[in-house]
This record gives C-alpha cells, structure tokens and sequence, in this order.
C-alpha cells in the first residue's frame, strides 16, 4: 500500500473514532451551524481521542478542552474575537460552554510572541496554524461539512499519532515540547518520545 492509500486509511479510521466520540461530536455540528469562516476544531479534542481508541481508554479520557480555530482577517482585533468567543458560547450548555476554546487564527501573532516569548508570523487560514504545533501528533484538525461529511487535515500526515510516536515538530522547533511530552505521556504511558530520532528512555 503506497503512502497517499495509507494516509486515505488512516483518515478513515480517525473519522470512525471521532464519529464514535458523542461529545465531540456534539461539538462539531453546533459549531458546523454557526458558520464560522474556515473553522477547526484541533489539536487534543481530536487527537486525544485517537490515542484513547487505540489504547483501550474511555473516547473521554483525559479531554480538557476544545480548541476551536476560526479564520478572519477583516477584524483581528480582540474585541472583535470576543464577540465571537461569546457567541460561541451562547451557543452550548456546561460542561461544553467552559470548555470549547475560541481563537481567531487570524490574530494570533498579534499575542503569541508576549505569552510565549517565540516570534509567530502571521498565518494565511486556519489549518496553517496545525504546522506551527509542538509536535507532528498534535497537528490534526477536523470540520464537519454541510454534507455531514467530516474533513481531516494532518499537514504531517497522521502515521506518528497512530503509531503513538511524539516527537518536535521538525519544521519549527519548539521550546514547550518537553512539558508537552511529559504531560502526554503522564496520560498516556504507551506513547513512544522520541528527540532527534532517537526514542526517550522513561
């Protein structure tokens, strides 16, 4: 099976395990009928999912919280981001109100270098924020579509998440990887870490 069949079968079997994830699910088309430009919800509220399947745990275990992207370049102020955080809000009943995070991707270099100390250029949609993630099995998001059809995007493809492999993102290294791999794995003690293609001993 060449790559591009394998990346098509990997795809699959995550949309089946976020199908099977009735929370997140319940995210996707609330979300889906509030018709936010280029949204995704990524990162842990999908990926999470994928290792809790592949390692026998509940589709809920170890969810914090719901990263929400959206794409609009017109307004990158914070207030106009904050209307929409409020809205998207409005829009759930706890625990899912204080749990789905809202971010204009748009506007997130205007922030980022003040918290986080990185410089950040700014971004051209929402899935190009996925390349910027500390590691490659974080790098996924997904949109529900009006058709029901759920989309992927992996820009590293999905073979290190399925294969339970974390390592730094090889395009942008970042400084915040190790406590990301420490709190991974604390979670989810099966995951191989890997630095400079070499696996961690724990």
């Amino acid at each position: 099976m060449g790559g591009d069949a394998i990346e098509a079968e990997l795809a699959r079997h995550l949309i089946g395990i976020v199908r099977a994830a009735p929370s997140l699910m319940r995210v996707l088309m609330t979300v889906r009928a509030l018709d936010l430009p280029d949204w995704l919800v990524m990162s842990g509220a999908v990926y999470q999912r994928v290792l809790n399947h592949l390692t026998g745990r509940r589709p809920d275990y170890g969810i914090k919280d719901y990263d929400l992207g959206y794409f609009d370049a017109a307004d990158i102020s914070y207030e106009a981001e904050d209307m929409v955080i409020r809205r998207v809000a409005a829009a759930f009943d706890e625990p899912l109100r204080s749990t789905v995070e809202v971010r204009n991707q748009a506007r997130v270099h205007a922030w980022f270098e003040a918290h986080f100390g990185e410089p950040y250029t700014p971004l051209s949609c929402t899935a190009e924020a996925l390349r910027r993630f500390t590691s490659p099995m974080f790098a996924v998001g997904v949109r529900l579509g009006p058709d029901d059809r759920l989309h992927v995007k992996a820009p590293f493809g999905l073979k290190d998440l399925f294969a339970l492999r974390l390592r730094p993102n090889p395009w942008r290294p970042n400084r915040g990887f190790n406590r990301a791999a420490a709190s991974a794995a604390n979670r989810w003690p099966e995951i191989s870490i890997e630095t400079d293609g070499r696996e961690v001993q724990r």
